[in-house]
C-alpha cells in the first residue's frame, strides 16, 4: 500500500537520505520516493503509516500531513 507524507523540514540530498534510511530500517524493502521540492514522500509499505511517520519524526523531521 502506498502511503503520502508532507514532510517539513528537508532541504538537501542529505535530508532525503535521511528520511529514505529512516523509512527503511522499519521496512527494508519499503520503496521510497521523495520530492524534494514538494516535501512530498510517498512510500509503499506493508507498515502501518504511524510506524513510518514515526520514523520520520525521529529523523528530525516533521510529517504534518498522511495521504
Amino acid at each position: 500500500m502506498t502511503i503520502e507524507f508532507q514532510v517539513e523540514g528537508m532541504s538537501c540530498q542529505h535530508c532525503v537520505a535521511a528520511v529514505t534510511k529512516a523509512i527503511r530500517e522499519q521496512d527494508g524493502a519499503a520503496q521510497v520516493k521523495v520530492d524534494l521540492a514538494s516535501g512530498r514522500v510517498a512510500v509503499e509499505s506493508a507498515q502501518p503509516a504511524d510506524a513510518l511517520k514515526a520514523a520520520i519524526d525521529e529523523a528530525g523531521y516533521t510529517v504534518v500531513e498522511t495521504h
